[in-house]
């Protein structure tokens, strides 16, 4: 564990609305994606470029969403360490807000987290604690589970998984964005499941304004696989927000396809994501080979640049 940097757990946060990088937490721009555009010439393809956030990830929209329900509901108050399970994006999330509100956050993230997101959330100075590595996502989420249960009185666990608060943020923000910037002209949203709040969220945010959109949720092909911050459903522990009704359809990715089109986007487009946003991009060719004709719009969390020290 890494001792905390904050001196007085007890003093009186600072208040959300003053702080000038919270306030630039989303808006993040759409791109229009070219990688399949010979393959697919009638398929239209955008990415929300989710690494603009300032913590560097779409995690940035449910840690704050999460912050202020639990400020706002009197759980979270000062006297109390924000204790959450990540596999990182969430983690940077949360140190960043703590940091900026002078909140303590400890962290449970598996031992094989990369070393950039491990380095990131000591620069922010949250405290770290490292779970079983072979366990994964899963683990820290028992772990953190474990730690709230003998010491309810000392942590504030959001519990990014079966938060309401997560996909709201999705709802209320990535949703609405995304009808603006494609001018209510996207057809098909395709996401990857991880806590499956972005999926969820900005599925059912869609559908509320655009009932015909399809909404496609990637997944990893197998419960053992590559793919940081990711979860196989069938074998995982199955998230309380996640929603099946909100996809119409389930797109396996295999580790090395996701990590060969990160690689080839990077290398084509000048567009350096990371390995969930090349999952992302197999359920885009998915869909463009079933639609033929259409427009797609996809999520890209984060860049490739928290996964410099992995092999690509």
């Amino acid at each position: 564990m890494v001792e905390s940097t904050v001196e007085n757990p007890a003093s009186a946060f600072r208040n959300l609305e003053d702080s000038p990088i919270i306030k630039c937490i989303g808006n993040t721009p759409l791109l229009e994606i070219k990688l399949f555009e010979s393959e697919f010439p009638e398929v239209e393809v955008y990415a929300k470029a989710e690494w603009f956030n300032p913590g560097g990830s779409v995690k940035d929209r449910p840690a704050l969403f999460m912050v202020k329900d639990g400020l706002e509901t009197g759980e979270l108050r000062p006297g109390k360490i924000l204790l959450d399970s990540t596999s990182g994006n969430t983690g940077i999330a949360y140190a960043m807000i703590g940091a900026a509100l002078g909140i303590p956050v400890r962290l449970v993230l598996p031992a094989n987290a990369s070393d950039e997101r491990k380095a990131t959330l000591k620069g922010y100075g949250a405290d770290i604690v490292l779970s079983d590595p072979l366990e994964g996502s899963d683990g820290a989420q028992r772990l953190a589970a474990k730690m709230h249960r003998e010491e309810p009185e000392k942590y504030f666990l959001p519990c990014q998984y079966d938060n309401p608060a997560n996909p709201l943020a999705h709802v209320e923000t990535t949703a609405p964005e995304i009808l603006e910037q494609t001018g209510g002209r996207v057809e098909h949203f395709v996401a990857g499941l991880g806590t499956t709040g972005t999926l969820v969220g900005t599925g059912r945010g869609l559908k509320a304004k655009k009932p015909d959109v399809v909404v496609h949720a990637v997944m990893p092909s197998e419960s053992f696989h590559g793919l940081e911050g990711m979860k196989h459903i069938p074998t995982a522990i199955r998230p309380g927000i996640y929603d099946e009704g909100v996809h119409d359809n389930l797109i396996p990715a295999g580790t090395e396809e996701s990590y060969d089109l990160a690689d080839r986007i990077s290398k084509e487009e000048g567009l350096f994501i990371g390995h969930s946003a090349g999952a992302a991009l197999v359920g885009v060719r998915e869909v463009a080979k079933q639609i033929g004709k259409g427009v797609i719009v996809t999520l890209f969390p984060d860049g490739g640049d928290r996964y410099l020290s992995e092999a690509r």
